[in-house]
């Protein structure tokens, strides 16, 4: 849970900012303004643009928001008299305004001449983002690696036409989180970029055992020496890296696919489907040390692989029609923080900002601004002034806008 109580009157700013500091957004002025400047100095003077303020950025940033609360496809709708227009906030900053901001908006201006890191632009503000992730939450024991869902609005998908999908440019990174499967928080985020189309690229490594692998050990790199207990899909189970972490006491418990999962080192035996009928709940076990991979049969054979549960445990599957299914407890545990991931998704993806820029550093910023106002509502959640307002999540994030922006006072109303 939250590391530190926060008081009755706290706002939505203000677990914002447990996150996204005032000197965070400082630094984005001091950022922007000297990128405009050394940008004039290159393609000639803009007369129209003047130094951003940190109350700017503030709206600024207020404004990109509220496009994952109301899902309009561009931001510049506020400012439109369609369906997406907002009057209510539009006359904070003119369109024009806004656009200046951000064609100039920038975390690092320079490249400096160590960098070689691709993402550069925007590691300053993942490092910090990562500090407040940290210094604000604790963890439960149990938590899964996976990738979140960041994809396209569905329902702009099924409206869309053939030629607007083709002219959508793939993002060109994939995003992974270490989540708390008790609360949702997300304690960790590793962005891959996808660094070409070559053998290395992301398309090319998409199902290879040595890409997960390596985001597994980047999300798991502050977690050695806690007993946690990561979850993990087909992708990134393999014996290798389960013994590998089992070392530095963190301990597995994975999904495992003859497809999809590096199968390296486990009997043949227990990975092909046996031809004789079984029924559902029957299971095989084979064991080496503290590793056991399972077999379980349920309309279809699963496979688990785990040092962290017994595999004589026993639980059980409960289904709406047919009732009980026994399984030992691995398949119980492993099944119950995986639906609440999904459950997860369900109630946040949506809240995901909408604006889609070209550049990917961008892409990555908006996304982790995302990430952080849920991470924001769930930690508003587990505090007392939750009691005193109850916001939904759709209210909490207009709260947030409006404070951003300077509307409404920043104590909530009783």
């Amino acid at each position: 849970g939250p590391t530190r109580k926060m008081p009755l009157t706290a706002s939505a700013m203000d677990f914002f900012q447990l996150f996204v500091p005032d000197n965070v957004l400082k630094n984005m002025v001091v950022q922007t303004n000297m990128y405009a400047k050394k940008y004039q100095e290159r393609f000639g003077c803009d007369d129209a643009w003047i130094d951003v303020t940190l109350t700017e950025i503030k709206a600024f940033l207020g404004y990109m928001i509220s496009t994952s609360i109301h899902h309009c496809e561009s931001v510049l709708s506020i400012w439109s008299s369609g369906f997406y227009s907002n009057k209510s906030i539009a006359l904070i900053m003119t369109q024009s305004r806004f656009e200046k901001i951000l064609k100039y908006f920038h975390i690092v201006a320079f490249r400096s001449s160590q960098t070689t890191h691709s993402l550069y632009k925007i590691q300053p503000f993942l490092d910090s983002l990562q500090n407040g992730f940290d210094s604000a939450f604790r963890p439960s024991q149990a938590q899964v690696l996976h990738e979140p869902l960041i994809d396209e609005d569905p329902v702009f998908i099924a409206t869309c036409t053939e030629r607007e999908l083709r002219k959508r440019k793939k993002r060109k990174f994939s995003l992974w989180v270490r989540q708390c499967s008790t609360t949702g928080f997300i304690c960790q985020i590793y962005v891959h970029l996808k660094e070409g189309s070559g053998a290395d690229g992301l398309d090319a490594l998409k199902n290879k055992p040595q890409l997960h692998s390596m985001v597994a050990k980047s999300l798991c790199q502050n977690a050695s020496g806690k007993n946690y207990i990561i979850f993990t899909g087909p992708s990134i189970t393999s014996l290798n890296l389960f013994e590998e972490f089992e070392k530095q006491e963190i301990y597995c418990c994975g999904l495992l696919s003859t497809r999809k999962s590096d199968c390296t080192g486990l009997p043949p035996s227990m990975l092909n489907n046996s031809a004789a009928p079984q029924s559902r709940g029957q299971y095989r076990i084979r064991m080496k040390g503290n590793m056991s991979l399972i077999c379980w049969y349920n309309k279809g054979h699963f496979r688990f692989l785990t040092n962290a549960y017994s595999p004589v445990q026993q639980g059980v599957i409960i289904k709406r029609k047919s009732g009980e299914i026994p399984c030992p407890l691995a398949v119980e545990a492993f099944a119950a923080h995986l639906s609440y991931i999904c459950k997860y998704d369900d109630k946040y993806s949506k809240y995901f900002i909408s604006h889609k820029p070209n550049k990917t550093w961008q892409q990555v910023f908006w996304f982790a601004i995302s990430i952080a106002i849920n991470n924001a509502y769930i930690l508003y959640k587990m505090s007392e002034a939750y009691h005193v307002t109850r916001y939904s999540r759709a209210q909490f994030g207009e709260r947030l806008v409006k404070e951003l922006l300077g509307l409404e006072d920043t104590s909530p109303t009783h």
